[in-house]
C-alpha cells in the first residue's frame, strides 16, 4: 500500500510538473495556480502539498526542464554517428521543446534559484560538458566553424522560432533550423539557399 502511494504522489508530482511546464511556457509563470493544478489533473491542495509557493514551483520546473536538457544531450552524444549530427539533433529537440520560450518565461524568476541550487551543479555541468565535447569534435571533424564556441551553441538552444498562420510548428523548425544549421558549417560544407 506504501508503494502504491508513493507511486501515486510521484505521479502527481510529474503531472504537475508537467503541467506546469508547458503553461510556464505559453502565458508565463504568473499564472494563476489553480490554471497549473486543473491542467495536471490534480486539485490545488494537492498541488500546494507538493509545491508549497509558487518560487517553488518555478524552481522545481526549472530543475526538471534542466535535467531533461542533460539526458537529451547525452542521448545525442551517445546515439549519433558524429559530433555534428549529435549536435543539430540536441538543437533540434531544443527547438522542438521550445526551449526559448520556456527560458523567456521563467527567467529571472527562477534563474538566481535554479544557478545557486547546489543539486544541480552536476546536471549543469553536464550539459555544458556535453555541449563543450559536441561543440570541439564538431569542429575538428570539420563540421562546424571553428569562429564557434559552446556558448555560442547554447544561444541558439534558446532559439525561438516564429511559427506563421498556415504552418506547423514542425515545418517552420524546418525551414529556420535549415537556415541556422547552414550559417554554421565552415564556407567549404555551406550549401547555398
Amino acid at each position: 500500500m506504501a508503494d502504491r502511494l508513493r507511486a501515486d504522489a510521484r505521479s502527481n508530482r510529474d503531472q504537475i510538473l508537467s503541467a506546469a511546464l508547458a503553461v510556464f511556457r505559453e502565458r508565463g509563470t504568473e499564472v494563476p495556480m489553480k490554471e497549473i493544478a486543473d491542467r495536471a489533473g490534480v486539485g490545488v491542495g494537492t498541488l500546494y502539498r507538493r509545491f508549497p509557493d509558487r518560487d517553488a514551483l518555478i524552481t522545481a520546473t526549472a530543475r526538471a526542464h534542466l535535467e531533461r536538457l542533460a539526458d537529451m544531450a547525452a542521448t545525442s552524444s551517445r546515439e549519433e554517428s558524429s559530433a555534428w549530427l549529435a549536435l543539430t539533433r540536441f538543437l533540434r529537440e531544443c527547438a522542438e521543446m521550445r526551449l526559448g520560450a520556456m527560458f523567456s518565461a521563467i527567467e529571472p524568476a527562477a534563474h538566481l534559484a535554479v544557478q545557486s541550487d547546489p543539486r544541480l551543479t552536476e546536471t549543469r555541468t553536464s550539459v555544458t560538458d556535453l555541449i563543450t565535447q559536441m561543440t570541439r569534435q564538431a569542429q575538428d571533424d570539420g563540421d562546424l566553424r571553428t569562429d564557434l564556441t559552446p556558448e555560442d551553441i547554447g544561444h541558439l538552444m534558446t532559439l525561438q522560432i516564429y511559427t506563421r498562420a498556415a504552418e506547423s510548428h514542425s515545418s517552420a523548425i524546418n525551414r529556420v533550423l535549415a537556415i541556422v544549421l547552414d550559417g554554421l558549417r565552415p564556407q567549404a560544407n555551406s550549401r547555398r539557399l
